[in-house]
């Protein structure tokens, strides 16, 4: 199966230039979209690396901060919480509650209204993320959120219950 490059085929690829790119956690680049009581920080976009299909970074969420109600349009969302306790809140009054904690994996799927809560009141959450396109699309919403969220635990189809 022929792999896509972003440049034509004919001649050598100079795999030193257009091959795998280290981006050191200290040289993250802080130009991107904030929100209050959050920090961004790009890893891997286009502007970067020349990724075409994804982007990463890091956000760092304060203590009992949270964003509005938004979605990120078509495209897919994962976050890897590093520290600290994630709480998700979905659907189109938010009535729906999951919190996530270090090691933990939240996805996030096309045009699901939701919000981010750092779920602690004295600690720093930290995440990676990553989205399926290098767009930065973030459509914010104006809901009113129900007062109590159902909780959901979360069942692949493979495994069983708890």
């Amino acid at each position: 199966m022929p792999h896509d490059h972003p440049h034509p085929p004919e001649g050598p690829i100079d795999w030193k230039i257009h091959g795998v790119k280290v981006i050191p956690g200290d040289q993250l680049d802080a130009n991107t979209a904030q929100t209050p009581g959050m920090n961004r920080q790009a890893a891997i976009n286009l502007a970067r690396v020349g990724a075409q299909k994804i982007w990463a970074g890091t956000v760092h969420i304060h203590a009992n901060a949270k964003t509005g109600a938004h979605h990120h349009g078509p495209l897919e969302s994962v976050i890897y919480v590093v520290k600290g306790r994630a709480r998700m809140r979905w659907g189109d009054k938010l009535e729906f509650t999951a919190e996530a904690g270090p090691g933990d994996f939240i996805f996030v799927p096309p045009y699901v209204p939701h919000q981010e809560i750092n779920a602690s009141s004295d600690e720093t959450l930290e995440c990676v993320l990553v989205r399926s396109d290098n767009e930065a699309v973030a459509i914010n919403l104006e809901i009113e959120p129900v007062e109590k969220p159902e909780t959901v635990l979360w069942i692949d189809p493979v495994h069983r219950a708890p």
